[in-house]
């Protein structure tokens, strides 16, 4: 069952609850509830590591289609690595919350620390993850972006920004859960996004959607991917 708000579509028997997932994979089977229409389309499914990657392996399974790997991750502030205020994309896109910046009293040093540390992340995580694969060709293809959930949405929103750099067709956002505002300001850069736990208020965390919740170490995606692979 899924309600349709323009670009937006949840499952609204999950809205505003929490703990409504077992785990990751159930998650993804949620999610593939709600995306049935792209079952063994020429849609490519791309998962944000680490969280993203047991949820997209169950997606794209269930869906039957081929599954690849979006590496974006978060600038961090220095004191507090569960916070950050930009992100750094795969082919270098990079994206900025100057807000965050200012408001946390920032110097330009820490920004381009921080900047050039993720950089470097990336380009660690690519290895790791793609070996020495080339990226795959998105001209012209849907393209599916997965994570575990949206809270600030800004490493999703970068990866929507690269992976329309290189060519995507159609992007649409799947994630099990996300923030209401985040998921509408998320909405606004795709076509369509599905969020199957759509949560509002002051206080979220995507933790809580989860009744099994652990953070996932590059090595446990790794191993997914290369099982399915």
């Amino acid at each position: 069952m899924s309600e349709h708000r323009n670009n937006i579509l949840e499952d609204p028997d999950l809205h505003n609850t929490e703990y409504v997932f077992a785990d990751r994979s159930d998650a993804g089977r949620s999610l593939a509830n709600l995306l049935s229409d792209h079952v063994g389309s020429e849609t490519i499914v791309l998962a944000i590591p680490a969280g993203g990657v047991p949820v997209a392996v169950t997606l794209a399974e269930t869906l039957s289609l081929p599954l690849d790997v979006a590496v974006v991750s978060k600038i961090t502030l220095p004191h507090n690595t569960e916070s950050g205020y930009g992100a750094v994309a795969f082919d270098g896109t990079v994206r900025m919350n100057q807000q965050i910046v200012r408001s946390v009293g920032l110097s330009q040093n820490d920004v381009e620390t921080g900047l050039n540390q993720t950089k470097q992340k990336v380009r660690n995580r690519a290895k790791l993850f793609r070996g020495d694969r080339p990226e795959p060709d998105l001209t012209g293809r849907p393209v599916i972006l997965v994570d575990d959930g949206l809270a600030s949405g800004v490493t999703m929103q970068t990866a929507v920004e690269a992976v329309g750099h290189r060519g995507a067709q159609q992007v649409i956002v799947a994630v099990p859960t996300g923030h209401a505002n985040s998921v509408a300001a998320g909405a606004r850069d795709v076509d369509t996004l599905y969020c199957a736990n759509i949560r509002e208020g002051l206080s979220f965390a995507v933790a809580r959607a989860y009744q099994n919740w652990h953070d996932v170490s590059e090595n446990e995606a790794l191993e997914l991917l290369q099982h399915t692979a």
